[in-house]
């Protein structure tokens, strides 16, 4: 990082920024009517923390793809779930989406726009999915001109400030690069600025100096000098925006469909907060209880729908791992650990039936948890970790769906991106939900299957690295209050 854009900041760092710029929800509303609908690639299931009654897929098979565009609105999200995939898996997964995309687009004779919805804290295969959207835009002739990088993740204490990435606390600001995350066995980096990061990811091929920077002061200027910018961008040439508030996002998204109404070419590559505002939709509170017990009474009655929820935790980051401890310490659960290292040895199967029976038969008693061992298992390179990591995320999934065979919880909490994404397609089957909100200010999503045996129930998509350490019994705590409703 750059010694004079690293600099500290302390808890009063907000008192230096410019004066904000308001942009409401309702202005990028009035821009949506002839905007290209976005189409959110999300490389888990997690970017959807931030919106509400949007569609989802888990599928790209053509009739999928036409139900959501169907479904109006602004855009809708389709899971990839690549952050799973070695880089070529990825590259593939990519391609094939954005041609199934394209192609029910024009059968629908609607104009799109690609977002590739990677990790607030910069894990995930960039530029690999960019490049190939951009590739495959291109080919469809429509070449891309910029491609948009805001990774900023406002309810999750993400933020953009002089071109460097931060993690927000009490405390004031840390750099995303000396972050556990930036420690990633398989995504690890070490740059916070972000066009060194742009060139760190891309082994030199994008030098920092080709990444321009739209800071703070030009994203809160009436002038729109974001939308210039994007104006003369060519080739795919990253533009890296600032962003604080809410607000910035919505100006910078105002100054992006400026420039796509005048024939430019853009793919994004953001975090959550960024597609709440390309969507039009403002911060919202989190589901009631009034809400919560709603929707589990349109997952089924009491003779085909056990007493309680089901938890499945694969994350391994510290967090995770505290919110576990304080689930298990604020309330009564039955809790089983899927060992690892059976899992990956040669009594996996059995290992596997013995858990899903105990959780099937806990059910009715408890909130049951599966968590794999919370000892993480690394590889000797990226690749072999990746690995590894499928392979324990297969066994946690065929375990919840064998559960959920034997006894359909009231509801199914799943913790950890990979692990959510795996359990929503593999274990539950699936492959169109909607998103009906949040359980906490911004964070930790909830859907509402639409398709398959898991029709109706409620399915909360929580990522390993949100929250605080009593967020996960919040959680389970409020699906509780709320089945006491019903």
């Amino acid at each position: 990082m750059r010694d004079d854009i690293r600099t500290e900041q302390g808890p009063t760092w907000a008192e230096h920024l410019p004066d904000p710029l308001l942009v409401s929800a309702q202005d990028v509303r009035a821009r949506l009517g002839d905007a290209r609908r976005l189409i959110v690639l999300d490389d888990d299931p997690t970017g959807t923390q931030t919106v509400r009654d949007v569609p989802v897929l888990t599928s790209w098979r053509a009739e999928d793809v036409e139900w959501a565009l169907d479904q109006g609105g602004p855009g809708f999200f389709i899971l990839t779930n690549t952050r799973s995939l070695g880089e070529h898996g990825a590259a593939d997964r990519n391609r094939e989406v954005a041609t199934a995309c394209y192609a029910a687009a024009r059968r629908r004779g609607i104009e799109i726009a690609f977002a590739s919805r990677g990790d607030s804290t910069l894990r995930g295969h960039f530029p690999l999915e960019t490049d190939v959207l951009s590739e495959v835009s291109a080919g469809e002739g429509s070449p891309v001109d910029a491609v948009l990088l805001a990774p900023a993740y406002l309810d999750a204490g993400r933020i953009t400030l002089n071109g460097t990435h931060w993690l927000r606390d009490a405390e004031g600001l840390h750099p995303v690069g000396e972050s556990e995350f930036a420690r990633d066995a398989t995504f690890g980096y070490r740059s916070s600025w972000l066009p060194e990061w742009v060139a760190e990811k891309s082994g030199g091929r994008v030098p920092a100096d080709a990444v321009t920077v739209v800071g703070l002061e030009a994203i809160r200027s009436a002038g729109a000098p974001l939308a210039s910018v994007l104006r003369a961008s060519r080739d795919g040439a990253v533009v890296v925006v600032d962003a604080v508030t809410d607000d910035d996002l919505r100006s910078a998204v105002v100054s992006a469909l400026d420039a796509e109404s005048s024939g430019i070419r853009i793919v994004y590559r953001v975090g959550p907060s960024f597609v709440r505002a390309r969507l039009g939709q403002g911060s919202q509170p989190p589901l009631d209880d009034l809400e919560l017990a709603n929707l589990l009474g349109a997952a089924g009655d009491s003779g085909t729908v056990a007493r309680h929820g089901l938890v499945a935790i694969g994350s391994h980051v510290d967090l995770s791992n505290r919110q576990l401890a304080a689930l298990t310490t604020s309330r009564e659960v039955h809790a089983i650990e899927l060992d690892v290292e059976k899992v990956l040895g040669d009594d996996a199967q059995a290992h596997i039936a013995e858990v899903a029976s105990l959780a099937a038969a806990w059910l009715d008693d408890r909130v049951t948890v599966i968590s794999t061992s919370r000892g993480l298992r690394r590889g000797a390179d990226a690749a072999t970790s990746l690995d590894l990591s499928r392979r324990v995320s297969a066994a946690l999934t065929e375990t919840v769906r064998r559960t959920v065979l034997a006894r359909r919880p009231a509801y199914v909490i799943a913790k950890g991106g990979i692990t959510s994404s795996d359990i929503a397609t593999d274990a539950l089957g699936i492959s169109r939900a909607r998103v009906v909100g949040s359980m906490l200010p911004g964070i930790v999503s909830v859907w509402q299957a639409a398709s398959g045996a898991a029709t109706g129930l409620p399915y909360v998509v929580f990522a390993g690295n949100v929250g605080d350490d009593a967020s996960l019994a919040t959680v389970v705590d409020n699906w509780e209050r709320a089945r006491e409703l019903g």
